[in-house]
């Protein structure tokens, strides 16, 4: 099978009682994520376009970051570029009202902003981070946030949940998946 491996039950990653302590081994999953399944279908805006299930709101500070120069190897990012957004603490703000929600992603090294409508898709430019076009949409599947990204790099997106208190950030880019924990600001 070809396509990243997915994980139908993540809570063996993430246990409720302790921190996230090293890389998961996703080689061990034999299944495809969805997108990458023959004949998958986009879900339509009915079935995702609803009240919010779980609050975002708020300011986000980085803990943990798994593998994100790998992700970032994926997208073609430079080499000295790759080290400075490695070595940056990340601060998320996250602005929820009803289904439209921005996301601002801040460091001093450089700052993106997304603003979008669950369900719709939008053309995204990610100019702070590989400067491409992607035609992007964010649905809620279950309580978790999750966006396709379609463009020149294959199976490309990302997730957000809460777990534990905590705010969680899985981006993918082809075969690639790097994990993000971050904890409310008080």
């Amino acid at each position: 099978q070809q396509g990243l491996p997915y994980i139908k039950d993540q809570s063996a990653l993430y246990p409720l009682h302790h921190k996230v302590q090293s890389s998961p081994d996703f080689t061990q999953y034999n299944t495809t994520l969805p997108s990458t399944q023959p004949g998958a279908e986009q879900h339509s805006r009915a079935q995702h376009s609803r009240a919010m299930p779980v609050d975002f709101n708020g300011t986000w500070e980085m803990e943990k970051s798994d593998n994100f120069e790998d992700y970032l190897k994926a997208l073609n990012i430079d080499f000295a570029t790759r080290k400075i957004a490695c070595a940056l603490a990340q601060t998320k703000v996250l602005i929820q009202e009803g289904d439209k929600m921005t996301i601002k992603t801040l460091s001093t090294f450089r700052n993106y902003e997304l603003t979008f409508t669950i369900g719709v898709e939008m053309d995204e430019h990610t100019k702070g981070l590989d400067n491409r076009v992607v035609k992007a949409l964010v649905n809620w599947e279950g309580d978790r946030l999750v966006c396709t990204q379609k463009g020149e790099k294959a199976n490309r997106g990302w997730k957000h949940w809460i777990d534990d208190g905590k705010l969680y950030l899985e981006l993918t880019c082809e075969d690639k998946v790097c994990i993000q924990v971050f904890k409310r600001k008080e």
